[in-house]
């Protein structure tokens, strides 16, 4: 088996100040807090909206004569009629709901109830500090809107974060991942394997690797990017292919010889578990899975790959065959450095829970069955 990782202790690199702040702050905002994003030239505080409470609200109304806004993305204004259906925009909504915690939850959530019978006037575009503060409700994968108001000066008592920090927050996490563990644990498909963890320099979520059999790093390397999927990976759920893919890569590999898979911690296409279950509520309504996606405010897919290049780089693997259906995931890896020198098909059957999943996947997403 390739030598194990080199894991002995040695001094923790100083984290960035930056990213311990933003990490805070999702925490706050997580549980309902206030929070101030800052900018050169301006300063908001900012509630998370899903976390809006009368209370919380009425507490970020006192902090400026100027009444909240809510923040939401292109794709949640597009949904609701109020904007374009634009990549990554933000815009601002302002008028009476923005001051009601029930409606700012029926515009920020598809899955409440009566949304139409609201009628804000339409949303006027947003800076880059309006999107910080959107970037940073995702980050807490919470929906991702925002309620804000103006500020005139910093607040002594509350955890202020820096907008251009948020924006680059999973770069810099990304790049900060390095092995901490790593054990031999037999697989049912493949028993001479072994997993090594990886965790970012604050402290934050691992990811993890599993490395099968004895991999060349001078030839390019068998592997899978495979994103966490709780339903799928875990209860076998039919509604996706997750758990065949899992599985069926750790076999694939295991009879090649060796490979790895990458297991990524971006449950939902990174929108997190909790948005993913309020996708499938709105899959049962009739959208399908990009659409509910976008109905809920995210993209259809808000992944990186960089965390998968920085783990395949400390792993010494710079080549891959890489097993996807996706060519979304060899641009990427391509993007960050790592020489895909094929794609190899990843197919299984279909099931009646999932017909429709993998149609969309094909015909919207480009995946190649």
């Amino acid at each position: 088996m390739t030598p194990s990782l080199d894991l002995s202790p040695r001094p923790q690199p100083e984290v960035d100040r930056p990213m311990i702040a933003v990490d805070r702050a999702i925490a706050e905002l997580r549980r309902g807090q206030i929070v101030e994003v800052t900018a050169p030239e301006r300063r908001v505080a900012m509630l998370a909206a899903e976390a809006v409470t009368g209370q919380s609200l009425a507490r970020l109304a006192a902090l400026s004569d100027i009444p909240p806004v809510l923040l939401l993305t292109g794709r949640r204004l597009a949904a609701l009629g109020l904007g374009e259906d634009e990549a990554g925009a933000v815009g601002r909504l302002s008028g009476p709901e923005c001051g009601d915690a029930e409606q700012v939850s029926l515009l920020a959530n598809p899955c409440a109830e009566a949304t139409a019978s609201l009628r804000p006037e339409p949303a006027l575009p947003g800076d880059r500090l309006d999107q910080a503060c959107v970037t940073l409700a995702k980050l807490a994968r919470l929906l991702p809107a925002a309620l804000v108001v103006p500020l005139t000066a910093p607040t002594a008592d509350r955890l202020a974060v820096e907008a251009e920090a948020v924006l680059r927050h999973q770069v810099t996490v990304a790049r900060s991942l390095r092995p901490v563990a790593e054990a031999r644990v037999p697989l049912a498909q493949a028993e001479n394997a072994r997993i090594v963890a990886f965790r970012p320099s604050d402290g934050g979520i691992e990811h993890l690797a599993v490395v099968i059999g004895d991999p060349d790093p001078a030839r390019p390397v068998l592997t899978r990017l495979h994103s966490e999927c709780f339903t799928g990976d875990l209860l076998g759920s039919l509604r996706c292919d997750c758990g065949d893919q899992l599985r069926g890569a750790i076999a694939e590999i295991a009879a090649a010889g060796s490979g790895v898979l990458l297991y990524l911690a971006q449950e939902g296409r990174g929108i997190g578990l909790v948005n993913k279950l309020r996708a499938y509520q709105l899959q049962d309504a009739g959208f399908d899975t990009l659409d509910a996606n976008l109905q809920i405010g995210f993209d259809d897919d808000e992944r990186i790959y960089l965390p998968a290049a920085q783990m395949l780089d400390r792993l010494d693997i710079h080549k891959v065959r890489l097993m996807t259906n996706n060519p979304r995931k060899v641009e990427a890896l391509a993007r960050h450095g790592v020489d895909v020198v094929e794609r190899v098909p990843h197919v299984f059957p279909s099931n009646d829970h999932n017909q429709g999943y993998l149609r969309t996947k094909a015909r919207r997403s480009g995946h190649l069955f």
